[in-house]
């Protein structure tokens, strides 16, 4: 599938992806690998884990792990590919070129076809992603739809950022330092999906673990602690921190989260619409009048 750059305004739309900026903050988006943000700067400093793998990926048409790759919508059975064996894992979206639909100095608009042979799915029908900066550029909201065309399906979407541990030095102020302290996660969850053997959640729902209300980076615990995803029915809410430094707000009115620490370099953050699996177990069909669509904001203020 091809993409289809359109440049309005101050945006840029290269090979490098499209650029947004606004206040003090700038990102790029590249359609033509997934659509994933591969960079967010505030204040010159960079915020997301570096790489064609890394920054943030949205996942759809569904979010975690798929068992074994295989689930029913009604007495249909489809298989998708098996990217993490033994199961599929963060959908494929990210698999292929999107389409930019339109690109402002501080907003664009992507979408991609789910017939696209790049990134099978048995279903018609349209994803489209919107990424916004406030115009003080303190904020970043992230939308995401998903529509049928014609037969309803079960599907999911969020986005899977990858934030870096310990942030690095603003141009011009390296007598600063990077930050020493790790990144600090803070949050309240009704509850925690119990997670088995397999990395799919078992079905019971439990309390949340103690250090999940509070969870710091400076040794203890030690990173490899969660693969975990959380139930907030009021909403996503998770404040990341990197002390003296940065607050970045993650918030939601999707009711889950997975939260990912189980690499040196970053930890993971997920709002998305559904647990891990819930194509097979909480199933949220997509119909031609009622499409699927999430909102994530991520604000950050200055702790320095």
């Amino acid at each position: 599938m091809s993409t289809d750059d359109t440049t309005q305004g101050a945006a840029q739309a290269q090979d490098s992806g499209v650029r947004l900026a606004a206040g003090d903050a700038e990102l790029t988006v590249h359609p033509d690998n997934g659509c994933r943000i591969g960079s967010l700067r505030v204040g010159g400093v960079e915020l997301l884990r570096q790489g064609a793998k890394y920054g943030c990926f949205p996942m759809v048409p569904w979010c975690g792990r798929i068992e074994h790759g295989r689930f029913r919508n009604g007495a249909e059975l489809h298989r998708m590919p098996v990217n993490s064996p033994p199961h599929a894992i963060h959908g494929t979206g990210r698999d292929v070129r999107w389409k930019t639909a339109r690109a402002d100095a501080a907003s664009a608009a992507f979408t991609y076809d789910l017939a696209d042979p790049a990134a099978p799915w048995p279903y018609p029908g349209t994803v489209t992603q919107l990424v916004e900066l406030a115009d003080d550029g303190g904020s970043l909201t992230l939308t995401m739809g998903v529509e049928a065309l014609s037969d309803s399906f079960p599907a999911q979407a969020g986005w899977h950022p990858w934030f870096v541990r310990h942030l690095g030095v603003a141009p011009g102020d390296e007598a600063a330092g990077g930050s020493s302290a790790g990144v600090r996660l803070d949050f309240a969850a009704a509850w925690q999906e119990e997670r088995g053997d397999d990395h799919l959640p078992t079905g019971r729902r439990i309390d949340p673990s103690p250090s999940a209300l509070l969870r710091s980076g400076n040794g203890s615990p030690t990173p490899g602690l969660w693969d975990d995803c959380f139930g907030m029915p009021q909403g996503v809410d998770v404040t990341v921190t990197w002390p003296g430094r940065l607050e970045l707000k993650i918030t939601s009115r999707a009711e889950w989260v997975v939260v990912y620490d189980e690499q040196e370099a970053a930890v993971c953050v997920e709002p998305q619409s559904g647990p891990p699996n819930g194509l097979n177990t909480l199933p949220r069909l997509v119909t031609p009048i009622d499409p699927l669509e999430i909102s994530t904001t991520w604000s950050w203020r200055s702790l320095g």
